[in-house]
């Protein structure tokens, strides 16, 4: 925080202009829009002809569709509409259900969750009945983002004002539980539920148990199963080909097929899911025999092979080193009728290389290219790994005509190679192509050094990536805001959120003008170390000062839960 409070004081010997302009780096960045109710309210009136309804009757609300589609232009329409909305509903009027939903549509798809959970609190409120089908979608977007605990309270509202509520709302919520590792809080919140009426499905259980088996193993999971249908619930198939997953994932493949075997006895049929499942585990132990065993037995209907199984069986192959057998499952997939993707093609191309065949390599693209597949980033990791086996040249060849054959821009095409690879964790072998590529003339950009930036921070390389600001500068490159940022993310996901503060201040120092992503990251960094008091001051800080937007400082406090900020 003493970094930040620093930062924002005054830049040392300030020039004239910037003294009249004001103190501290944040003179630079140029007022947000902000926009007050009652003017916000005023200028709706003003600029439409809305009559406002009886009591009794319904209001619509102000196209917020109509006009220029830039996103400052909409993000205002939005909110007029939205404080008309909760002008109107403030004034005991009732909203047009279908107008009021789209609006909520509208905010959500805009990032504006505050808004868009205030529109439902809104209609509720106003004793309209919104469309369940709006309910779980705002539910599981609230939960996708992590605000699960908004979205508990919203139900809750709900069934309060007497607003229906089904297992299909309640799914949400376990799921957005599960997903965020509270089982214990989402088998609490089963037992609520059940005792409201309402019946888990066989969704319900199925989320349940993904989350027992990678929180607590399978043993757990299978014990979860139990206790479930002993209480009279009904999972399917689909709950225990979950529990199938979980032993196969803790290599216990023994057991995994004693379980698949047993499934008829539970009156269930595995089918193609199940199969491929097991399937997964034997090839890649190499269990050759009892992989063929089980593929004898997918003779036709819910167990006839899809393409998840020729490529589990390509993959599985070329990772045991048995190219040519790979290529003939691949061309048996294609005579079946499959097509073939980069995903079928970019275990074997990864083989070639690793032995590298790099003539095998050439033909195997060449026939991936005219059977239409295109190269994918799995592919370019793929080529990557001749560099592993100290053939840059040879993979950086084969990657100039993959770009020839696309009929693509050669700079464009080697600056989605580079981000790819440092993406995938492959950033080493993207800086030997980064060599190789500048000896045919390729600059790296900003958009490149970022990408590398990225990917030293993902491998934990901090000091290498603070150290390509020294090779910006000795290529004649200028750091922009972008380049920073992505090292005060890498920094902050490191749990490094002390250095970035200091990245920071050099920015400042340096003369870089920071935008709103800088400033989230910093704030998101700090709440990450779970200091949210200090999150929550460093954001009402930057609220005030007007470099951070509304919609950001509504996002970040539901998100982190932050209290005490004006929204």
């Amino acid at each position: 925080m003493a970094i930040l409070v620093n930062a924002m004081s005054p830049i040392t010997s300030p020039s004239p202009e910037s003294a009249r302009k004001g103190c501290g780096f944040f003179y630079q960045v140029p007022n947000r829009h902000t926009l007050s109710r009652n003017n916000g309210f005023a200028r709706v009136l003003a600029s439409t002809q809305i009559t406002i309804s009886p009591k009794d009757g319904v209001f619509s609300l102000p196209n917020w569709r109509s006009g220029k589609n830039d996103p400052r232009t909409r993000d205002l329409r939005l909110n007029d509409a939205f404080l008309y909305l909760e002008y109107m509903i403030g004034k005991g009027h009732k909203p047009d259900v279908g107008q009021a939903t789209q609006l909520m549509y509208e905010l959500c798809k805009s990032n504006k969750m505050r808004k868009s959970t205030k529109v439902m609190e809104l209609m509720i409120s106003s004793g309209t009945t919104p469309d369940p089908a709006s309910c779980i979608f705002l539910v599981n977007n609230l939960c996708k983002r992590g605000n699960v605990g908004y979205a508990m309270q919203l139900v809750e509202k709900m069934e309060e004002y007497g607003c229906p509520t089904n297992t299909v709302t309640y799914n949400s919520l376990v799921r957005g539980l599960c997903m965020h590792g509270n089982l214990i809080q989402s088998l609490q919140f089963l037992d609520k539920f059940m005792k409201k009426g309402l019946v888990p499905n066989v969704f319900t259980f199925s989320f349940l148990l993904e989350a027992a088996y990678k929180e607590r193993g399978a043993d757990e999971a299978i014990r979860l199963l139990d206790e479930i249908v002993a209480k009279g619930g009904k999972p399917n198939l689909v709950s225990y080909n979950v529990l199938l997953t979980g032993l196969c994932k803790e290599g216990r493949t023994e057991e995994a097929i004693r379980f698949f075997r047993d499934l008829p006895l539970k009156g269930f049929s595995p089918n193609v899911v199940s199969y491929n499942i097991l399937l997964r585990s034997l090839c890649y132990e190499g269990q050759w025999e009892k992989a063929k065993e089980l593929l004898a037995e997918m003779d036709g209907g819910d167990r006839f092979p899809s393409i998840v199984t020729f490529n589990i069986l390509i993959g599985s192959l070329a990772l045991h080193g048995q190219t040519d057998q790979a290529l003939q499952v691949l061309n048996d997939m294609v005579r079946a009728r499959f097509r073939a993707t980069a995903a079928s093609y970019n275990p074997i191309v990864a083989r070639l290389c690793k032995e590298g065949k790099v003539d095998l390599v050439v033909k195997c693209l060449d026939q991936m290219m005219l059977r239409r597949c295109n190269p994918n980033e799995g592919t370019y990791n793929a080529i990557a790994v001749l560099c592993e086996e100290g053939k840059a040249q040879e993979a950086l060849s084969i990657i100039q005509s993959l770009s020839n054959k696309q009929n693509s821009s050669t700079h464009d095409f080697y600056k989605v190679v580079i981000t790819s690879l440092c993406r995938k964790g492959n950033t080493y072998p993207a800086f030997q192509l980064l060599y190789e590529m500048t000896k045919y003339g390729f600059v790296p950009d900003s958009y490149t050094y970022s990408s590398l930036i990225r990917g030293l921070c993902s491998e934990g390389m901090l000091d290498e990536a603070m150290e390509i600001f020294s090779i910006m500068e000795e290529n004649d490159c200028r750091p922009d805001v972008d380049n920073f940022n992505a090292l005060i993310l890498g920094l902050c996901k490191c749990q490094k959120t002390d250095v970035s503060l200091m990245v920071f201040e050099m920015m400042v120092e340096k003369g870089y003008m920071p935008n709103e992503t800088t400033y989230t990251i910093i704030v998101e960094g700090i709440a990450h170390q779970e200091e949210m008091e200090l999150a929550a001051a460093v954001l009402r800080e930057l609220y005030l000062r007007q470099v951070v937007g509304r919609s950001t400082l509504e996002r970040l406090v539901m998100q982190y839960d932050l209290e005490g900020l004006p929204i």
